[in-house]
Parts: structure tokens; sequence; C-alpha cells
């Protein structure tokens, strides 16, 4: 038997895949199932290949676009990238252009008089230069996330609602103790998110939790925030980490930051502190000013398994045989949903894992893609 440790994006396709595989899998994971402190439980994630000049995580993409399009929970709202300045080569605006132009991706390039009349929300003095995406969206994250995880169930997974406090056996893993009791398994998949680093404190070197703000308004004028004149955006960001939504079916518009982060305890409180909405308001006001006085509807602090590099950590655990470990999401896991438990189970039924996502050291290598789903 196979046992799952998270219920996350990671947990649930990784279970969903194994079960699909014909193994006997078990999934555990805290009530409620699906957790609202997961990363993935929110209104919505970015969908795109837009990923610079990283070619793994564009040939990845590559291969999950397709199946997020026949995807009733994905929306191909396309993807508007602009910047402060010019684009220029080792920019992240203007190697994702290169690099899609010659996927044959049909990009519109962005000039501030384009941008003024086909996206009238924004202040286009401030982002002279980017390009429109039309094969790009985002997705209804939180119900993605509780649809594989019933998926899962209708697969035969065993779903457990308890915490585990621990894994039983130290050179030799043989199991999880829980809440409700031990559970015995072959191989335990630990992909616990966040909370990884809390069951196996030595991977502290490799992964943190760390936490980016995010902030839910609802303008006064939704009509004018839905795509095509407002899709999902990114300002600046691999400059200023800004990026959001069109508004969803209930009038909110999401609003977020990809920055340093905070480094957080799992289980510690999550509140947004008194400096982040000023700041968010304050962006508004230059970027979007009819929605610098959108009301509050609710913020959140998204917690992140952030690894050292960005890139995720799939692979087998060097020194405690039957632990394999799915985590490292880094802000940017999500969108890879569609063939995410494939790459997992691959691992965990053998296959050699890409070089990139494999067990490495602090220090070994770094890697500078736009990290960022939402």
């Amino acid at each position: 038997m196979i046992l799952v440790v998270g219920g996350g994006i990671f947990g649930a396709t990784a279970a969903l895949v194994l079960a699909q595989r014909g193994r006997a899998v078990t999934l555990v994971s805290p009530a409620p199932m699906p957790h609202p402190d997961a990363a993935t439980t929110d209104i919505s994630k970015v969908v795109r290949m837009d990923y610079g000049a990283d070619t793994l995580y564009t040939d990845l993409m590559a291969r999950a676009m397709p199946l997020w399009e026949r995807d009733p929970l994905y929306h191909p709202d396309g993807f508007l990238i602009l910047r402060r300045s010019a684009l220029a080569p080792g920019d992240f605006e203007h190697d994702s252009l290169a690099a899609l132009s010659q996927r044959g991706v049909p990009l519109t390039r962005m000039t501030t008089p384009r941008l003024a009349a086909q996206h009238p929300a924004w202040n286009a003095a401030r982002y002279p230069d980017g390009y429109h995406n039309p094969r790009a969206g985002w997705a209804e994250s939180g119900a993605v996330l509780a649809r594989t995880l019933a998926e899962a169930a209708a697969a035969g997974v065993r779903l457990v609602e308890a915490r585990v406090t621990g894994l039983i056996g130290q050179a030799t893993v043989t199991g999880a103790e829980t809440t409700h009791g031990p559970i015995s398994a072959e191989t335990v998949v630990v992909a616990a998110g966040s909370w990884t680093t809390t069951l196996l404190p030595s991977l502290s070197e490799l992964l943190a939790p760390i936490a980016q703000p995010i902030l839910h308004f609802r303008p006064d004028h939704p009509e004018r925030y839905v795509a095509p004149t407002f899709p999902t955006w990114a300002a600046d960001i691999s400059t200023t980490g800004w990026y959001g939504f069109p508004v969803n079916a209930d009038g909110i518009l999401k609003v977020a930051n990809h920055g340093r982060g905070i480094r957080l305890d799992p289980d510690a409180p999550r509140s947004i502190g008194p400096t982040v909405e000023p700041m968010f308001r304050a962006f508004l006001a230059d970027t979007f000013p009819e929605l610098a006085a959108a009301p509050l509807v609710s913020s959140r602090l998204c917690l992140y398994s952030d690894s050292i590099d960005g890139d995720f950590l799939i692979d087998r655990h060097p020194a405690r045989s039957g632990v394999v470990i799915a985590a490292g999401g880094s802000g940017h896991g999500f969108k890879f949903a569609p063939i995410l438990g494939d790459l997992i189970a691959d691992v965990v039924l053998g296959a050699t894992p890409i070089p990139r996502f494999a067990w490495r050291t602090p220090g070994q290598r770094k890697t500078e893609q736009a990290r960022f789903d939402g």
C-alpha cells in the first residue's frame, strides 16, 4: 500500500494517478479536506506557459495546456504581461515573448497606445512595453483541488482526515503515525506542502514555508474587469512581483504580490500585517486608478513550500528508504496539475526523477524563472 501524506494539489494528483495505475492508496490530510490553509485552496491560479528562457517548465506546460483547455474549471481569458521599461534580452518578459513566439503562440505586442485602447483600466503611460498571450488564463484552483480529491476517492483512494505526527522508522520507513493511529505502508509519499519540513526537519536546508499576501477586492463596476479587456495580468512582475486576475463569477477581483515573502511556521496564525493593504492600494492607484478605493472583501497569506532554487523536489529520500518527497511547489506548482500526478507517480514507481527535480544540496544550483501562480 502507498500512503500519501498531504491533500494539496501534489498529494491529490499523485494519489489519483497511483490509484489509476492499479495501486492501493491511502491519502491522509487534516480535516476538512480540502483544507482551507492549503496553498491551492483559493479562488484562482494563473495558468500560463510563459517562463522566460526556462525551457523545462515551458515544455511541461506545453503538455499541460491541452488538458487545461478541455477543463471547464479553466478560463482561457489570456495573459497580459507588461513592463515599465522596454523589453530587453534577459528579462523574463522579453525571453517569454521570444520563447513562445518560436513555438507559434500568436502573441500581440503591447505599446502604450494599444494598451490604452484595448485595456482601458490600465494606466497605460506607466507600462510602455509587453505582450498579450491568448493561450493562457486562470483556473478555479480550490474547485480543481476538491474535484481531484473526489476523483481520487472514486478511483479507490482511501481518504483519511487526520494529522500525521511522524513517520514510522528511520533508515527504513514503514508508515506514519497519525492522530487516528498508525498507518502501515510500503511507500510513504510526503506531499505535505509547507508542512513537509515539520515531518522531515532535515529538509529545512532545501525547503521553507514562505508566506505571500493575496487580497480580494470588490470593484464598484465589475463589468469593467472581465476579459478580454481585463485578462489575467502581470505588472512588471520580474521587478515588482505584482499580478492578478479578472473578476470571478461573484464579482471578486484578486490581486497578489510575489516578493521575498515571510518565513512562517505553517501552524502559526496567518494574518496580513498593517502595511500590506496600503502597499496594495498604492500599487492600484498607480496602475489601475479606478480600483484604488475598491472595497476589500478578504485577505490571506498563501503559504508556499519554497525550494532553495524554485524547482520542485520530486525524488526518493537518499537516507530513508520507503520515502518519496513531492514538495517544493515554490508558488508555481498548481498550473501543472494535469500532469503533476504522473510526474510524481513515475518516481514513486521507480522511474528516475527529472534532473532538476531530483535531490540536491544547498548552493548546488540556482534558477531564476518567474515563480507565481497566485
